[in-house]
This record gives structure tokens, C-alpha cells and sequence, in this order.
């Protein structure tokens, strides 16, 4: 038995060191220098290389890193047999409020336009909107959003959700079905999206859904990329149909420096910063995870490959 780190685009030196002492007498490797694959049982993922987990045939658990398992299971070829299992962690829930409530309050109280007018040397006065007057809708109450959505419910906020199932959280008024996507749209002036990428999610922030906000709404996209259609997004915020984007998320990250996004006057950009995974507390839950399939128990936050969460 041995666990296997399959890293693209991030550091895995911290997460290999800090493996290595929780789990010193296990064989921990760093893909490519693998010395027998046949042994190779436990993996640990980010982002990995299109079907490279094909080179090891007794793969049983494969761990993501992260709260999400898309980078997994849409590069991947999985079958039924294997276990994927992902982090859940406080941390990156709170990360995520924090983030979240950040970037809504400064549209709330104008901080980005103060800022233009500082350059400028322009003293005016804007009109602001206050907290209880203000509609938040989040697309995705699972455990990232329905956290948020709970938070910002607590700040005051009207709170409305989108989810593929029914949720119970205090103050936020929940919605399923095509119906119920509508009506979480409607009325709402900040719309965040933060859910999972499966088939049925991919571009659903398209022209078609987005007509359904409210004039000048604000669009947050924590999710994925290939959530947002985004020359749709252009189009309505060119029109003053909406008043603006942040988004944390892209199609192709690093974002290419030709993109339109760069460059846009109402579109602000972060490089996937919004909630980061604290090393720490991640590989207490991957220990955990491989303690349990060493001893045939139940993993923890295993997910469904068909439903992609």
C-alpha cells in the first residue's frame, strides 16, 4: 500500500512534508517518480493530468484536495470502483464569507467608485444602499453555500437559494426545480454563484438566466469558470442590463493577458482566491481517510461520481 500526490499548478512540497511526518512509516510518493505503480492505492489530487491515473491499476481512493472534485472526475476516467472523497473544512467556509461579504459591502458603499474619484480629485457624495434593503441570491446551499448563505442571513441581509434539493436555513428562503431558479433570481441585487460544476451547471450563467435578475444586479462568480458564459456577461453589463461582475473563477486559469475581462471598467478580477485550503487541517482529514481505508470504514465526505458532489 502506498499514497500517491498528483499535483499540477500548485506546490506539493508542503503537502508531501507535512504527510510525511503524520504518516512516517507509510510510502508517500510525488507523481512522476513513482518506483512501483502496481502499489499505488491512495491517491491525493489537484488538477491532475488527463487520465493519468490510468498508469495505476489498483487505485482505490482518490482524495481531492479541495472542496470540489470536477478537476477529478472531468479528467479522469473513473469507474465504479473507485472512491472519491474530497475536503470539507470549516476554514474554507469562512474564508469564503469573508471574501463574499467583502466584495458585497464595497459595491454597497460605493468603495470602488471613491477609489476612481480619488484618482481624479472629485469630491461627491453618492447615494448608498443599506444591508437590509438588499436581496442576496446564492446558487448552491451545500456546504460552502449553505454556510454562507447562513451568514449573510445573520448579517441582515435578505437571503434567497438555489439548490438541487430543498434546504432548512434560518432566514433563507430556499428554491429547486427551473421554477424555483427563476423565482431565486427574481428580485435579488447580488447573485453568487457557488455551485458545483456538473452537466447540468455548466454555463448556467448565461444570457437566458441572467435577463431574469433585476436591472443593475451585481454577479459573483466563486464557482467554476465553465459555469459563466462569458460573452453573455459582456454583453449584459455593456447594455446597463447589469451593473458589474467579481469574478474569482475562469475557463482557463492563469486568465490569458489578451482576455476582454482585463481590461473591462465594471468587471474585477481575483486569480481563484476567494477560499484557499488550509494545509493543516486538509491533511488531518486525509489521515483520517486513509486510517479508515486501511481498516475497510466508511471514508469521510465521500461523493457521488455521477451526481459530481
Amino acid at each position: 500500500m502506498s499514497i500517491l500526490l498528483v499535483f499540477e499548478n500548485k506546490d506539493v512540497n508542503p503537502w508531501y512534508e507535512t504527510l510525511k511526518a503524520k504518516l512516517p512509516d507509510t510510502n508517500i510518493e510525488i507523481y512522476p517518480e513513482v518506483k512501483n505503480k502496481s502499489s499505488v492505492d491512495f491517491v491525493i489530487c489537484w488538477k491532475p493530468k488527463k487520465n493519468v491515473l490510468k498508469e495505476f491499476g489498483n487505485v482505490k481512493v482518490i482524495q481531492s484536495v479541495g472542496a470540489s472534485i470536477d478537476h477529478i472526475t472531468n479528467s479522469q476516467h473513473l469507474s465504479k470502483d473507485h472512491l472519491v472523497t474530497r475536503i470539507v473544512d470549516e476554514n474554507l467556509s469562512n474564508d469564503m464569507w469573508e471574501f463574499l461579504v467583502t466584495i458585497v459591502l464595497s459595491q454597497l458603499k460605493n468603495v470602488k467608485n471613491y477609489h476612481k474619484y480619488q484618482k481624479a480629485k472629485v469630491w461627491e457624495q453618492l447615494e448608498y444602499r443599506s444591508i437590509h434593503k438588499t436581496t442576496v441570491a446564492i446558487l448552491g446551499l451545500g456546504s460552502i453555500g449553505g454556510y454562507v448563505a447562513y451568514k449573510f442571513a445573520q448579517f441582515g441581509f435578505k437571503l434567497k437559494g438555489w439548490s438541487y434539493s430543498k434546504k432548512q436555513i434560518s432566514n433563507v428562503e430556499s428554491f429547486t426545480g427551473d421554477d424555483g431558479l427563476d423565482a431565486c433570481l427574481s428580485n435579488s441585487d447580488f447573485l453568487i454563484n457557488l455551485l458545483p460544476l456538473t452537466e447540468n451547471t455548466k454555463n448556467i450563467l448565461n444570457k437566458k438566466t441572467l435577463q431574469k435578475l433585476p436591472q443593475h444586479s451585481f454577479v459573483i462568480n466563486v464557482g467554476r469558470g465553465e459555469h459563466l458564459v462569458e460573452s453573455d456577461l459582456i454583453e449584459l453589463i455593456n447594455c446597463s442590463k447589469l451593473s458589474g461582475a467579481l469574478l474569482d473563477v475562469f475557463r482557463t486559469e492563469p486568465l490569458p493577458i489578451e482576455h476582454p475581462f482585463w481590461n473591462h471598467p465594471k468587471i474585477q478580477i481575483t486569480p481563484h482566491i476567494a477560499s484557499l485550503t488550509n494545509i493543516e487541517s486538509a491533511i488531518g482529514q486525509i489521515v483520517e481517510n486513509y486510517r479508515r481505508f486501511k481498516n475497510n470504514e466508511e471514508l469521510l465526505h465521500a461523493v457521488s461520481i455521477e451526481k459530481g458532489y
